[in-house]
């Protein structure tokens, strides 16, 4: 039994809804718990075949709704359950008619205001983590691949959330932390002992998250209040590189909630090209996003039917794939093409055909950014009019004739991690 208490961890992230399945890092292997009957259980896809399928993984018991579970590398599931106040880790598979487990070990909490859970998989696909959240300090364990069971890694002063891999061998983890004063992201080096180095500070007092970032371009999806004191906004950035970040207009939403959750592979030297994936959730229900730097506007997609929300994969290629269930298909995959990528006319350019009519204020193309670094200071940006965007699917065009709300967003710098290059190269 290893000392540590199923909970979510408190956090900024944990406002958005869960993902509806868990995606291996690769993208070969999924897991979920599914439902059949008002019981839950385990379900294993398999998506780097000709055709994906699942692969049901009961045991003698429902598990609970609350259970977390994640595909790895070799295609065993890892379960966590919150059992008699500890958390139980096993890892399932199939074997034959039944399901085989084999347990992993336990940790304990013995602060019951301390919470666990699993950070997303590490690449590789060998080892798992989960993060125990306490009052003061925050423990990262390995709970899946190492050699005696659950393993205490690190242990950080404050309250940590978030959870982004940094680089291809699963060694530095981004997490961001409070203690005592804003939120700023930082970079754990798991084979260091846990040594931290800080990674966002935008502003001294904002609170700068990271969401997402690619291993082959270094594209950073950050979400920080530093442009607007009060108000997160969504902002990008390159690691390693000496250019501010930039909050797009083009991603403010009202009242929607919108959040990134894959971006494109395999654009080495071009990561204003990447395209991101972006789970809008809104008044009238859950669709996808496709967005990419150099556009400065936002493609709204129908999402599939029975889309397992906040799931999906960019192939190298361009294609988004999607993961959905629905009960005449219990395992697909959907493919999307979006939108090709336009790049904006340089400023003062004159266009060969007359101009369109302006576009909505949903899509309307962010202002050129200055091309000076200014200084680290909160700018007020002009509010925009009330205006709720709708699902692709059921959407109420909006007036045609209206100009789009003015903005002059305004970059601001992105500190370096002092461990960047090792994740660049």
């Amino acid at each position: 039994m290893t000392a540590c208490a199923i909970e979510p961890s408190a956090g900024h992230e944990d406002e958005a809804a869960p993902a509806g399945c868990t995606l291996t890092a690769d993208g070969a292997y999924a897991a979920r718990l599914a439902s059949a009957g008002g019981s839950w259980f385990p379900e294993r896809w398999t998506l780097d075949g000709p055709e994906p399928y699942a692969v049901p993984l009961p045991r003698n018991q429902p598990e609970e709704p609350g259970t977390e579970v994640q595909p790895m590398g070799d295609g065993r599931v890892l379960i966590h359950r919150l059992v008699a106040g500890r958390h139980a880790f096993s890892l399932l598979y199939p074997t034959g008619p039944g399901t085989g487990e084999l347990p992993l070990g336990v940790v304990e909490c013995p602060n019951d205001t301390a919470r666990l859970r699993l950070l997303p998989p590490a690449p590789g696909g060998e080892r798992a983590y989960a993060l125990s959240v306490g009052p003061r300090s925050t423990t990262v364990w390995l709970v899946a691949g190492g050699a005696f069971g659950p393993e205490r890694l690190a242990e950080l002063p404050g309250r940590c959330s978030g959870g982004v891999w940094l680089d291809r061998a699963g060694r530095l983890l981004a997490l961001d932390r409070e203690s005592g004063g804003p939120t700023k992201a930082v970079v754990v080096d798991l084979e260091r002992g846990g040594e931290v180095s800080p990674l966002l500070q935008i502003a001294a007092d904002s609170d700068d998250r990271l969401l997402l970032a690619d291993h082959d371009s270094g594209l950073l999806l950050i979400r920080s209040d530093a442009p607007s004191p009060g108000h997160d906004r969504l902002g990008w950035g390159v690691l390693g590189s000496t250019l501010p970040v930039r909050f797009p207009e083009c991603l403010r939403l009202p009242d929607c909630t919108v959040t990134p959750f894959a971006i494109q592979p395999g654009q080495m030297l071009t990561p204003e090209s990447c395209a991101v994936a972006l789970r809008v959730d809104g008044p009238r229900g859950s669709w996808v996003g496709v967005w990419r730097p150099v556009e400065r506007r936002v493609h709204h997609l129908p999402a599939p039917e029975g889309w397992l929300a906040g799931a999906g994969l960019w192939t190298p290629e361009g294609v988004l794939r999607l993961p959905y269930a629905t009960e005449a298909v219990p395992c697909g995959v959907a493919q999307v093409s979006p939108p090709a990528a336009v790049t904006p006319p340089e400023p003062g350019a004159t266009p060969p055909h007359p101009p369109p009519a302006p576009p909505t204020p949903e899509h309307a193309p962010e202002p050129e950014p200055p091309t000076h670094t200014p200084h680290p200071q909160p700018s007020p940006h002009s509010p925009q009019p009330p205006h709720s965007p709708q699902p692709p699917q059921s959407a109420s065009p909006a007036d045609p004739t209206a100009p789009p709300t003015p903005s002059t967003p305004r970059p601001v710098p992105l500190q370096q991690a002092p461990l960047g290059r090792l994740v660049t190269n």
